[in-house]
C-alpha cells in the first residue's frame, strides 16, 4: 500500500508565495517521475510541473519563471515552490508519483495520486 500525503496549501494574496509538499510512504521500491497537476472549479486537471528521478524538470508555460519543482529522494518527497502567485493559480493541487513495486510480471511503475490541497490566491 502506497500513500501520497500533501501539505502546505492555503490562502495567500496575489503576489505572495506558497510551498506545497507531497510525501510518499508505504511499500516503495523506488520512485521514478513525480509532479503536480491542478484543477480549478469547472475546469479539467492540468499539468503544472514534473521532475524526473535525476532532477530534470518541465513546466507549464503559465507557471514558468514563477514556480519551482524540486524533490528530496531520501525523503520520497516532491515540493512545489510557488512565487508571484496570481488569482488564476487558484485550484486544487494534486501531486503524483510513479512508484515502483514488484509484481508477478516484474517491476511496475503505477502512478499514485495525492488527495489534493487547496491553493487560493486572492486579488
Amino acid at each position: 500500500q502506497v500513500q501520497l500525503m500533501e501539505s502546505g496549501g492555503g490562502l495567500v494574496q496575489a503576489g505572495g508565495s506558497l510551498r506545497v509538499s507531497c510525501a510518499a510512504s508505504g511499500n516503495i521500491f523506488g520512485i521514478n517521475g513525480m509532479g503536480w497537476y491542478r484543477q480549478a472549479p469547472g475546469k479539467q486537471r492540468d499539468l503544472v510541473a514534473t521532475i524526473t528521478s535525476v532532477g530534470i524538470t518541465n513546466y507549464a508555460d503559465s507557471v514558468k519563471g514563477r514556480f519551482t519543482i524540486s524533490r528530496d529522494n531520501a525523503k520520497n518527497t516532491v515540493y512545489l515552490q510557488m512565487n508571484s502567485l496570481k488569482p488564476e493559480d487558484t485550484a486544487v493541487y494534486y501531486c503524483y508519483a510513479e512508484i515502483g513495486r514488484i509484481t508477478s510480471s516484474g517491476l511496475a511503475w503505477p502512478i499514485s495520486w495525492g488527495q489534493g490541497t487547496q491553493v487560493t490566491v486572492s486579488s
